[in-house]
């Protein structure tokens, strides 16, 4: 596996999009008309998106891309710029949920595998990739969020080490959405 900075210059935006789509489909179900209307909005995103060396596809040695992963630290800068209202509505759900990033806390946001090549043990090899990275550079733990209804995640997680640490929910009207905040102490 290759980790390659995202740049919607040379890599397939639309391709990275689904990915995206498909790490949280559940909230973007509630906001948008259907899956081509979220993906479209997050392709239009990421071509605006800032270049953020944190933001990295996965791919195989054809160069193909298998997959995506996003980190942040505690120190980071957010990127804001002008957002579809619905995706806005995403970022403001994640607020309610997801792990509050301490100080030397390694973030793991996102890990996206096509459907394709799940099963074959990549999310695993990509979650110890960030482990490693995170172990060189001195932090003192990966956090992350595992998704109330992604069981598998949770369990996958789990198996590799992270432990709960806190869990966060937001319910509106008939939605909730819950996160199991996990931590890897390094």
């Amino acid at each position: 596996m290759i980790y390659e900075t995202f740049n919607p210059e040379i890599h397939d935006v639309r391709h990275v999009a689904r990915l995206v789509y498909d790490v949280d489909y559940r909230t973007f179900d509630m906001f948008f008309k259907s899956d081509e209307h979220a993906i479209d909005a997050i392709s239009k995103h990421l071509l605006k998106k800032k270049s953020n060396k944190y933001f990295k596809v996965i791919l195989d040695d054809n160069h193909d891309i298998i997959g995506y992963v996003s980190i942040y630290l505690h120190d980071d800068e957010h990127d804001f710029h002008l957002k579809s209202p619905k995706l806005f509505l995403v970022d403001i759900l994640d607020h309610f949920v997801l792990c509050d990033i301490e100080k030397n806390d390694l973030y793991l946001a996102e890990v996206a595998i096509d459907e394709s090549q799940r099963g074959k043990g990549l999310g695993r090899k990509v979650v110890c990739d960030v482990i490693r990275y995170a172990k060189s550079k001195n932090y003192d733990r990966v956090i992350l969020d595992a998704d109330f209804r992604n069981k598998g995640a949770r369990k996958l997680y789990e198996s590799i080490g992270f432990k709960e640490f806190n869990k966060k929910r937001v319910k509106i009207a008939s939605f909730e959405r819950g996160m199991h905040n996990m931590e890897f102490n390094l």
